[in-house]
């Protein structure tokens, strides 16, 4: 079995929002208002309630274009928030629907092929998990089945580093 984490939009990416920046199309974040549950922040993993305003922008998890590289729209609360910090828990935002596409990327960021499928959310973890013990495999996305938004991403727990014995 491999440990996992769940990891959120890193909070550098969401100050960036926050203070006005731009997102991956050089576009400026639209502000609405939640109509309830299906807006996932992708910083706090929770749901944006009723009544919240939310920014709503294109989003790149990657760290450089190339053709692997998917963009997407994807939701933060429009007031900072938290970031997700319960990462061995499977985030309260993925029981918003009842299956998520969970692929395998490799370390240089390319989709590995045949990884993707569409998972029930019970079995997000053991299939994510299965992945990342390929040696091939560096991370994995969370991604919506109907729509491909990105979700979270979810890692290997780094084993901790031996103990040098002191001479």
């Amino acid at each position: 079995m491999t440990a996992i984490r769940f990891v959120a939009m890193p909070t550098t990416d969401a100050e960036h929002l926050w203070n006005g920046g731009r997102d991956a199309y050089d576009g400026l974040p639209a502000t609405i208002v939640s109509d309830g549950d299906g807006n996932p922040c992708r910083h706090c993993l929770g749901n944006i309630e009723e009544g919240e305003e939310l920014l709503v922008f294109a989003y790149r998890p990657f760290p450089a274009l190339q053709p692997y590289a998917e963009t997407g729209p994807i939701f933060l609360h429009k007031q900072p928030c938290r970031r997700y910090a319960a990462e061995e828990i499977q985030p309260p935002m993925l029981a918003m629907s009842p299956d998520f596409i969970v692929r395998g990327y490799s370390a240089n960021d390319r989709i590995v092929y045949g990884t993707g499928a569409v998972t029930d959310i019970a079995e997000i973890q053991a299939y994510a998990e299965t992945l990342l013990a390929r040696s091939e495999i560096g991370y994995v996305h969370v991604r919506s089945a109907r729509n491909n938004c990105f979700q979270c991403r979810i890692d290997k727990v780094k084993a901790p580093a031996p103990a040098e014995n002191g001479a």
